[in-house]
């Protein structure tokens, strides 16, 4: 059952990190329980709520009722549990952090690792979509990507991104292909950028905690939202299913809320 879920995963292009996730889930459940029914469901979202935080709670029990849907047992589907959402967004790359790292990158003449977080921060690409850019990609303009249900999510290149980016790849002489390769020539992965990104952070002396992959499409929805004030746009450009997820931007980060009190407040 669980290979032809799989199967069923896969012909519905969810994404190769959502489908490890959801078997993942579905073994964990198979592992605790013999059987599926309703007293185990329960059973087994007492036991998330328990080992871990509400987002990896509701993680798994998005899994388990996709997973219900393909059995044809949907009247089981389980309820997610409530997330308390912070008043502001926390580790979010700030716009002179993030202007002085690319400074110093290029300067030090370090134009793979300056295209990385350039590529992140100008498009808002996710970290596993930022590994798929090829130089025809570049070429074009844009990426075009299919979610789950097949549904098309585009992501634009920035002009001067992208004519920055054609001149570096000609001097290379890698005009097609996969952009982002580890040293043995292959595609790098998502754990690569992370650890080399900390690496970069301590060079550069700027706090590691501000420096991984989401904190740059963070900074992208930030800077989007303070020169374009059009949400619905934003949550389109960064494939967010619903304008709720996209909302938490126009909250302001906690060292920014800070600066305000500090200016506004002399009572």
């Amino acid at each position: 059952m669980i290979l032809s879920y799989e199967k069923h995963l896969k012909q519905s292009n969810f994404a190769k990190n959502t489908i490890s996730a959801y078997l993942f889930s579905i073994k964990q459940f198979y592992h605790l329980f013999d059987e599926i029914n309703k007293s185990n469901l329960k059973e087994y979202k007492l036991y998330l709520i328990d080992h871990f935080k509400p987002q990896t709670v509701n993680l798994r029990l998005r899994a388990i009722n996709c997973y219900l849907e393909f059995i044809k047992k949907e009247k089981w589907k389980l309820t997610f549990v409530k997330i308390q959402q912070k008043p502001f967004l926390e580790n979010v790359i700030s716009e002179a952090d993030y202007e002085y790292f690319k400074k110093r990158l290029k300067s030090d003449n370090n134009l793979y690792w300056y295209f990385v977080i350039r590529f992140m921060a100008a498009t808002g690409a996710r970290v596993s979509e930022l590994i798929q850019l090829k130089g025809e990609h570049i070429q074009t303009g844009f990426l075009d990507l299919y979610s789950k249900g097949g549904k098309l999510r585009r992501i634009y290149i920035p002009k001067k991104l992208q004519q920055e980016c054609l001149i570096w790849l000609k001097q290379q002489n890698r005009q097609h292909g996969f952009i982002f390769l580890n040293k043995y020539g292959e595609r790098i992965t998502t754990r690569g950028i992370s650890s080399q990104l900390k690496v970069l952070a301590k060079k550069y002396k700027i706090d590691p905690k501000l420096v991984y992959p989401h904190s740059f499409r963070h900074r992208f929805a930030k800077s989007f939202l303070e020169r374009f004030s059009d949400i619905a746009f934003l949550a389109d450009l960064m494939g967010h299913e619903s304008i709720e997820t996209t909302r938490i931007y126009l909250r302001r980060t906690s060292t920014e809320q800070q600066a305000i009190v500090n200016k506004i407040i002399d009572w």
